[in-house]
Order: structure tokens, then C-alpha cells, then sequence
């Protein structure tokens, strides 16, 4: 199973990925072994995630969501 991810970041951004663990992964972000972004404006916390069969799935809906407006996330989270 994949993951799609939202984290709020300290400065209130959003931050979006994807993962197979995703406990491990938030995780990983909290401890400061997630992407350089995250490292840069910790603590995260996880406000949103969606449950994928496939890869490519996941990713697609990523890149959907990362072209998406900060107005047009928050309506999802």
C-alpha cells in the first residue's frame, strides 16, 4: 500500500509526499531525517493522507496536489 501525505509544517506551509511506511516515514520528519525542507521548519505534523494500490497512483495524485494552490489544500485537509 502507498501513502499520499500532508504535513503542516511549523511556519504553517504544507508539505506533500509519498511513502510505503507511512508511520515511519512522519516519523522520519519529526526526527529530522525527512527532506531538507522539513528539517528546516520543524516540528510537521501530519494533517492529511490517502491509501494507494500502486506507485504510480500515488504519485500522480502528488503532482496533482503539489500544482494545487495553498487555498485548494487547505479545502482538502
Amino acid at each position: 500500500m502507498w501513502y499520499l501525505y500532508v504535513l503542516e509544517c511549523r511556519d504553517k506551509s504544507l508539505y506533500t509526499g509519498i511513502t510505503l511506511n507511512l508511520q515511519r516515514r512522519i516519523d522520519d520528519h519529526k526526527n529530522g531525517n525527512g527532506g531538507s525542507y522539513t528539517r528546516s521548519t520543524l516540528p510537521v505534523s501530519l494533517v492529511y493522507f490517502e491509501s494507494y494500490s500502486t506507485k504510480s497512483e500515488a504519485l500522480k495524485r502528488e503532482l496533482q496536489i503539489k500544482g494545487w494552490t495553498r487555498k485548494k489544500k487547505l479545502a482538502l485537509i
